[in-house]
């Protein structure tokens, strides 16, 4: 009997090709596994040690950071303004090296999931940071005073550019699923930079909501994106699935949170005809996310229906009792929801096209072997 954990350790020596480890674990599913329900099925933590050692290693990287300061308060390599002393590029430094050092055994040797996502975050804002803090202390935190707002969109769209490249260094070592992730939002950041660069708002609504409309283009190109990862693995046996997982997180808040936004939900009121169409588009959230198997655009959204329910029993005159009749209607309705999710999902995708229908996620796959996250 071979574990995953053999098969993983077969394709790092070189003894097994990816694709065939991938193979061989599509064909064992296929003799074992039943059809069940649609799932989200990924790696987090496989025991109590992956808790373990993620507290040991984030402990850790605040000691090098801590360290990485004080070595930069002592030498002067720090951001001082007005005589005060601010951040050293070396804190984030030594984060990031000591992430990638760690990374080298516990994500390529051990194949640990939790810490191996934990180091992938700590190497990435690290790079982020460092690049950053060292652009300013070179240019000068003075420039950075006034209105120079392409100025600081530039070292911010750098910043990005840097922790873009990092992120894409560290999925050619170490292939951890959450890091194509990492570098989307780094891309995104750059593009952001650059809009909010030309753009240079100075608290105009207008500015504000073309900045936000950019996002929301940006959260559909991650999107796709996503789609194009799981639809090169319908069955969701291999790690592109993991990989499109991640994705779809990131989407998510970048679609959901601009929508809402712009539809006045952050204004801190909302008439009842507003409140209907958060309603009617939650729905329409909840028929894709159905339709791709994902739930990551549900749990996005959830706060701002929430919001908009509250608001609409309210209007209806149940002052009182608004909060629980929103908690009771959301909650049995996702509940439901789950409870029958392949049955939902099903009376989707079934009225597709059939070419759309060839690009999603199989209806009826086998149980999945939870792939490792590193």
């Amino acid at each position: 009997m071979y574990s995953q954990q053999d098969l993983d350790d077969a394709v790092a020596a070189g003894a097994l090709t990816a694709q065939a480890a991938d193979a061989l674990r599509a064909h064992v599913e296929t003799q074992r596994a039943t059809a069940i329900p649609d799932e989200e099925q990924f790696r987090l933590i496989t025991g109590f040690n992956d808790i373990f050692v993620s507290i040991a290693a984030a402990i850790l990287l605040f000691a090098v950071g801590w360290i990485g300061q004080s070595i930069g308060q002592s030498t002067g390599l720090v951001i001082t303004e007005h005589g005060e002393t601010g951040p050293s590029f070396l804190g984030p430094l030594a984060v990031a090296g000591t992430a990638w050092a760690l990374a080298m055994f516990f994500t390529a040797k051990r194949r640990m999931a939790l810490p191996s996502i934990l180091l992938l975050l700590a190497f990435v804002g690290g790079a982020l940071a460092t690049s950053g803090f060292l652009l300013v202390q070179i240019i000068g935190p003075d420039r950075f005073n006034g209105d120079d707002q392409l100025l600081a969109a530039t070292v911010g769209g750098v910043s990005a550019a840097i922790a873009a490249v990092a992120a894409w260094l560290h999925w050619r070592r170490f292939n951890v699923p959450i890091t194509v992730a990492a570098g989307a939002a780094a891309v995104a950041g750059i593009f952001l930079a650059g809009v909010v660069g030309i753009v240079q708002p100075q608290d105009s609504e207008a500015a504000k909501n073309l900045i936000l409309g950019f996002i929301l283009l940006l959260g559909i190109g991650v999107f796709l994106f996503a789609m194009w990862w799981d639809s090169s693995d319908r069955a969701r046996v291999t790690r592109r699935s993991d990989v499109a997982f991640w994705l779809h997180l990131l989407a998510a808040p970048m679609i959901a949170h601009p929508i809402f936004t712009l539809m006045g939900l952050n204004s801190g009121s909302v008439n009842t005809g507003e409140a209907l169409g958060v309603v009617a588009l939650y729905v329409l959230f909840g028929l894709t996310a159905l339709a791709i198997d994902r739930r990551a655009l549900l749990v996005s959204a959830l706060a701002y229906v929430l919001f908009a329910l509250t608001e609409l029993f309210k209007q209806f005159g149940a002052v009182e009792l608004n909060v629980a009749l929103t908690a009771l209607v959301i909650g049995s309705a996702l509940l439901l929801l789950s409870a029958y999710w392949h049955q939902a999902r099903r009376l989707v995708v079934t009225r597709l096209p059939t070419n759309l229908q060839a690009r999603l996620p199989n209806l009826d796959r086998p149980a999945a072997v939870t792939q490792p996250a590193a």
